[in-house]
């Protein structure tokens, strides 16, 4: 039997028109692209979704709650889904609402089909490319968490722009003792070079400040 290749991306859909769901099905299929059709916001939060990257396309007149207090209930319990909402009722102080709420697009009906691929597509890779950086961060942040708590201390320094004497003086340790300490930073964080070390430091937020500066 043939392996079915993985599942790469996913649009979700809500729309309590069973018709729209259909339509919205066929459309994504017929570019390739799997959907996920759903009635109501309750019975999406009810699924099991794949842990892949996707976005929602979702309708503003829902039964039970609006699409745009469903984004709001989204963002409160932290699900991280591009949303592009599609109404037949929109006008501009709802565009702007969701807008600023981080939706992705906010398009009013009839809209072209390719207005929507346009943006399913840029939200997918949007939120592709969301995934791969915080899974960067959380493979920095083990990495760091492995640095003793004056290798920590060194990398604030070297990543405000410190020299291993300034460093030497700041800590009250021989410049051979920064260097050592570099050295562990650099194997231990992985890091190529100086500015590969201050771009790690810039992602996780380590302060760039000498201890004690305001």
């Amino acid at each position: 039997m043939k392996k079915q290749a993985p599942i790469e991306s996913v649009v979700f859909v809500i729309d309590d028109d069973a018709s729209v769901r259909a339509s919205l099905k066929s459309l994504f299929e017929s570019v390739g692209l799997r959907a996920q059709l759903f009635g109501s916001a309750d019975a999406f939060m009810q699924s099991e979704r794949p842990d892949i990257p996707c976005c929602l396309v979702l309708d503003v007149r829902l039964p039970g709650l609006s699409g745009l207090e469903f984004q709001s209930e989204l963002a409160r319990a932290g699900t991280d889904v591009p949303i592009i909402f599609m109404t037949g009722h929109g006008d501009i102080p709802m565009t702007v609402q969701a807008m600023k709420a981080g939706a992705v697009e906010f398009l009013t009906k009839p809209f072209r089909d390719q207005e929507l691929l346009d943006a399913v597509r840029l939200a997918i890779e949007g939120h592709r490319a969301r995934r791969k950086e915080e899974k960067h961060v959380a493979v920095l942040r083990g990495q760091f968490a492995s640095l003793t708590t004056r290798e920590k201390e060194v990398v604030g320094l070297v990543t405000a722009g410190l020299l291993n004497k300034q460093i030497a003086a700041e800590l009250d340790i021989s410049e051979v003792t920064v260097k050592m300490h570099r050295g562990n930073i650099m194997r231990k964080m992985q890091a190529r070079s100086l500015a590969e070390l201050v771009r790690m430091a810039d992602l996780l937020g380590v302060s760039r400040s000498r201890p004690g500066a305001t």
